[in-house]
């Protein structure tokens, strides 16, 4: 996923309604010089990738969100973590970009994912204080 398909998708979720090429070419054009059958190309390449859905209107269509922000972020983190050869190293580089604020959001959303039973729980067991006093208090 691209720049300009991240461009086009902040353009459909800000609106937050069925949009058509002009509309999104017209907001682009502010920022960018870009041709028409380039955005029309984005919206059909989003649309088969499943994060627009699309509705004839005359000889145009009319595209809409799918899903989420989140959902594509998630996606996009999702697709670039698994083009790494070294998935733990990746995660690693990643986190240690992150700021203190988005490490605390990492950290609330593992808690959400592993559900109410893991972060309920205490510290771990401790192991006992010292193994071997228990076969000497037997008297073995």
């Amino acid at each position: 996923m691209g720049e300009l398909e991240d461009a086009v998708m902040t353009r459909v979720w800000k609106w937050n309604r069925p949009v058509t090429v002009r509309e999104v070419l017209e907001d682009l054009q502010q920022e960018r010089s870009i041709a028409y059958t380039t955005v029309m190309t984005v919206l059909d390449n989003l649309h088969q990738k499943g994060w627009v859905r699309r509705e004839a209107e005359g000889r145009a269509y009319r595209y809409e969100a799918v899903s989420t922000r989140a959902a594509y972020a998630a996606a996009l983190m999702n697709e670039a973590w698994t083009q790494s050869d070294n998935p733990a190293a990746a995660l690693v580089a990643f986190f240690g970009m992150m700021s203190d604020e988005q490490r605390h959001a990492l950290r609330d959303a593992v808690r959400m994912v592993q559900g109410p039973e893991t972060s309920e729980r205490s510290e771990p067991e401790s192991p006992r204080e010292n193994p071997g006093s228990a076969t000497e208090a037997d008297g073995r």
